[in-house]
């Protein structure tokens, strides 16, 4: 992975709000960094109090290298120490008041943002062009820079304005990426389900991964039984 220092890093901005979802993040996550490719973190105040909620982790900007080590070692189910130790080398993190940080200038060079997941408030904003932290400036540079923006909206039922919205950010050249795992991948954990999810969100933005089980072409691969175990094979 790209250290934070090295010249010409180009990352990901990965945006957490504050919806449902923080599992989905933390895969994220752990596949761009087991891809090699350097993250620009930034964890809106809303999904801090998810976090502490779904997790029982803390997210503290002056704290925050041992909290998100502490986060992506945890499984889906509740269990710490899921996943062994993340190299946290290449992965640099924002505070989401700081609207002078890089990623909120098109001159920051990145590869693009993934927004996961996407609460309602933050999917307004950003279709808005709010820009009132810098997770929704991040995301409105990279929509004026034409940098690939995966938006992974977490909310059901959906009402219209919200619909409106989505809208919105699709034709700006978003992929809007509802949060809805599939099971044709022979889920056998929750740790499946989110890695399905997590893995079409790097799909969309095209990174590299072994998140689940590709669809084939033939009935019945869901029943194989082959997956890996949540933490490694």
């Amino acid at each position: 992975m790209e250290h934070v220092n090295a010249p010409g890093r180009r990352p990901w901005i990965i945006g957490v709000s504050g919806a449902s979802g923080t599992p989905y993040a933390a895969s994220v996550l752990r596949a761009l960094i087991d891809a090699g490719e350097a993250v620009d973190l930034v964890v809106s105040r809303a999904s801090r109090l998810t976090l502490l909620d779904e997790t029982g982790i803390g997210f503290r900007d002056a704290h925050w290298r041992e909290d998100l080590a502490q986060w992506l070692a945890r499984g889906a189910d509740g269990k710490p120490d899921t996943f062994g130790e993340i190299d946290l080398s290449g992965v640099r993190h924002w505070a989401a008041g700081d609207l002078a940080a890089g990623p909120s200038s098109g001159s920051y060079p990145v590869k693009g943002m993934i927004i996961v997941p996407a609460s309602t408030a933050c999917v307004a904003g950003v279709a808005l062009g709010l820009s009132k932290d810098l997770l929704q400036r991040a995301a409105s540079v990279t929509l004026k820079e034409r940098r690939r923006l995966v938006v992974a909206v977490r909310e059901t039922p959906l009402n219209g304005q919200t619909l409106k919205h989505l809208v919105t950010l699709d034709e700006a050249g978003a992929v809007v990426l509802p949060a809805s795992p599939a099971f044709y991948a022979g889920a056998t954990h929750i740790q499946d389900l989110v890695d399905f999810v997590a893995g079409r969100a790097l799909d969309a933005a095209g990174v590299p991964h072994t998140l689940y089980r590709r669809w084939e072409g033939e009935l019945g691969g869901g029943s194989r039984g082959d997956q890996p175990p949540p933490g490694g094979a």
